[in-house]
């Protein structure tokens, strides 16, 4: 591991706004934000810049960037810190550990930014879209929670259509082509280093907001898989 990394590897077990793994916290939410704002917040946030912008957008919400890597993680907290934005916060640990960290009803809001599309089929249950993340997500949030997610990956916008189709899901906003649109909220306007990427290559930022106002039933993963290879197939013949 090179040097910069460990040092800041170091620097974020000092930081009051990163948690690595933190027991206890679980409906303590509004303790450590010495307040009773909503919570969002964003999964596998890398360097945290939505959090960060969210943040400074919406001074009357707090919100918390989730990932693993906290070299990346670094980088959000340390702006969060210097800006004095008391209400984002950054946890370490794995996304499918979240309701180890958050009670029922505890998160109103959740962002998936440019997440690995996991793009090959036998993958598929790796996306943050995927029926069991969803359960999870259900689990923490409250009624009618909202799931916001933000990729230039055509796959992974059409995987989590189908997901929010089948599971007759509220699909709120979707939108092919972000940036092609007369007009572009400020939340959309937020840029991460994976955009900036463009790793796809597909010139197109797409959008898809929805709620799950209900748990998922299992028998939809067999259902989403049998899809799946049907689709392969009909796209390879």
């Amino acid at each position: 591991m090179g040097q910069k990394k460990l040092q800041r590897f170091a620097e974020i077990k000092s930081f009051s706004n990163v948690l690595e793994y933190p027991s206890g916290m679980k409906g303590e939410w509004k303790s450590f934000f010495q307040n009773s704002n909503p919570i969002i917040l964003e999964l596998a946030c890398g360097k945290g810049e939505y959090a960060v912008g969210l943040g400074r957008l919406h001074p009357e919400r707090n919100f918390i960037g989730l990932d693993i890597k906290g070299n990346r993680m670094w980088v959000g907290a340390k702006t969060a810190l210097d800006e004095g934005l008391t209400n984002v916060a950054f946890i370490r640990t794995q996304i499918e550990k979240i309701t180890d960290y958050f009670a029922e009803g505890e998160i109103a809001e959740i962002w998936i930014t440019f997440p690995d599309p996991q793009l090959r089929g036998s993958k598929s249950k790796k996306r943050l879209t995927h029926p069991r993340f969803l359960r999870l997500y259900h689990s923490i949030m409250g009624t009618n929670g909202i799931v916001n997610l933000k990729t230039d990956s055509p796959d992974l916008y059409n995987f989590t259509k189908l997901v929010v189709n089948i599971s007759e899901l509220n699909l709120l906003e979707d939108l092919v082509d972000v940036y092609a649109e007369a007009e572009v909220s400020d939340d959309l306007k937020i840029k991460t280093h994976y955009e900036k990427l463009d790793i796809a290559k597909s010139n197109r930022i797409h959008y898809l907001k929805f709620s799950i106002d209900r748990d998922l039933p299992d028998a939809l993963d067999e259902q989403l898989k049998q899809l799946l290879i049907e689709t392969e197939k009909a796209g390879g013949g």
